[in-house]
């Protein structure tokens, strides 16, 4: 049984890799063409701005990738790429990247700016944890008593046992 979801999540992850390297090589392409024969696109903000999309391709490539033997037998099928947490997160960034070639396409240079969404996005999403963080500190906090109220709350203890 377990090895049945093992190969489900391996053939999963190799699915999902293989259309996210088909969608990011299509649109590069496509863009770079446009911007070098009809299309005057600034070539170092497309630098720029695909670095973070290389970088969490390539991680989500090396985390997710399932691994074989050399009998092609399944020895690992990766990291869950349908996880919520930083592995959503890289998601967004080629996703964002996409839609700010697009726009960059349709629009101009301005287009760009729609990749401004990750890190508002990042910094939104870390305030959240921030906040669940203290969240958790202030109900353990709340939830500590001063020893006079310890002491009648042990006493009660003691005197039910008695009782009983």
């Amino acid at each position: 049984m377990a090895q049945k979801a093992k190969k489900d999540r391996a053939k999963s992850n190799t699915a999902t890799l293989n259309s996210l390297h088909i969608g990011t090589l299509t649109l590069n392409i496509l863009f770079l063409i446009l911007s070098l024969s009809y299309l005057r696109r600034s070539l170092l903000t497309y630098a720029i701005f695909s670095i973070p999309t290389i970088i969490c391709s390539y991680i989500l490539e090396t985390t997710g990738r399932p691994k074989y033997d050399s009998t092609h037998t399944l020895k690992s099928a990766g990291e869950d790429l349908s996880a919520q947490g930083l592995t959503e997160y890289m998601f967004d960034v080629v996703w964002i990247t996409w839609a700010s070639l697009v726009a960059v396409v349709l629009a101009g240079n301005w287009g760009w700016l729609l990749w401004g969404v990750v890190p508002v996005y990042g910094a939104w999403k870390g305030y959240g944890i921030l906040g669940m963080a203290k969240g958790m500190m202030g109900g353990a906090q709340g939830g500590q008593m001063t020893d006079q109220a310890a002491a009648v709350q042990a006493g009660n203890r003691k005197q039910r046992r008695m009782a009983a």
